[in-house]
């Protein structure tokens, strides 16, 4: 994953402690570790430790993720931390991360991608074809509800937040009968249990970049370049940056009803994209396809496509309602 010329730069510099900035959640540390393991199993002898920093996204829980705004909401600590010099790398989910980095900190890489796919979780017996009017069923993205609407106008939502333990406790507490989450999250805490159906993008397109871990740095830090570009792995970059370019063209977030995923084949790149209004009343389904090294142009043609058909006038009106 390294080449020898980065590999042999790597062990002129001098070393030093890597300080790992995380959440604190279960989920957020367990990446934190994966990016730890990854970088002493390529750069052995290296020395990491974890550092864990509350976001605000952990404290505020009693609001809804669209009306706080979206920006730096579960990073922008973390960021603090990576610019004033008390970390070297921050490891975030990569679909909180929002697409423009503030001056002097880039995206460094990712490691390889998890699940990509949302899943329907209970603790009961309930799949796809269960969803049935009235059945409430929990959720704090407002991708996800705009979708579910469109398949199963009849079901309510209900508005859950709070890490994946948290919220699994409020689904059997009765708040809801089940859920909409992340695949990999659930898999990755052990918590799979739960998943009664994976659901198929034909039903609800994921987030972009769901189910891969961001690793960001400094601009000027070579130090870390040369680390970070040793654990990366390029064909999830390739894509999640894609996915990253086609958000931040239409201007997307947690307060937009949008998702973006991609599949590679032959080294071809298909982007499947999303955008609707809030009560999924409005909705374009796009995709385009390209050749994966190009994956950053599919992307903008695929923004092109949409704001062609309308999606600039949708995230508009949100906008415009959402400040009202």
């Amino acid at each position: 994953m390294i080449s020898w010329r980065n590999y042999l730069r790597y062990i002129d510099m001098e070393k030093k402690e890597i300080r790992i900035a995380t959440r604190g959640s279960k989920l957020a540390v367990y990446q934190a570790e994966q990016v730890r393991k990854q970088i002493e199993r390529y750069f052995p002898g290296t020395k990491t430790s974890v550092k864990i920093i509350q976001t605000r996204g952990d404290r505020i829980l009693d609001i809804s993720l669209s009306k706080v705004g979206d920006k730096g909401f579960f990073t922008k600590e973390l960021e603090n931390a990576l610019i004033s010099g008390h970390a070297d790398v921050a490891v975030h989910s990569l679909k909180d991360l929002p697409t423009v980095n503030p001056p002097g900190l880039i995206l460094g890489g990712v490691l390889e991608r998890g699940e990509v796919r949302d899943a329907l979780v209970s603790h009961q017996d309930l799949t796809l074809k269960d969803l049935s009017t009235g059945l409430r069923i929990g959720t704090s993205s407002l991708r996800r509800t705009a979708q579910l609407k469109i398949h199963f106008p009849g079901i309510t939502i209900v508005d859950i937040r709070g890490n994946v333990g948290t919220r699994i406790r409020k689904m059997k507490e009765g708040v809801c009968y089940a859920m909409v989450m992340a695949a990999a999250g659930l898999q990755r805490l052990k918590q799979d249990k739960y998943i009664r159906e994976i659901l198929d993008p034909s039903i609800i397109i994921p987030a972009v970049s769901q189910g891969a871990i961001g690793m960001q740095i400094r601009e000027e830090d070579d130090f870390m370049k040369t680390i970070i570009s040793g654990v990366n792995h390029t064909p999830t970059y390739l894509c999640t940056r894609a996915e990253r370019t086609f958000l931040r063209i239409l201007e997307g977030g947690c307060q937009i009803p949008i998702g973006c995923f991609s599949t590679v084949r032959n080294g071809q790149i298909t982007l499947s994209g999303f955008v609707s209004d809030i009560q999924g009343n409005n909705a374009i389904f796009l995709s385009k396809s390209g050749p994966l090294d190009r994956s950053e142009e599919v992307a903008h043609d695929l923004a092109k496509d949409y704001l062609k058909a309308g999606a600039g006038q949708i995230i508009e009106q949100i906008k415009k309602e959402s400040n009202e």
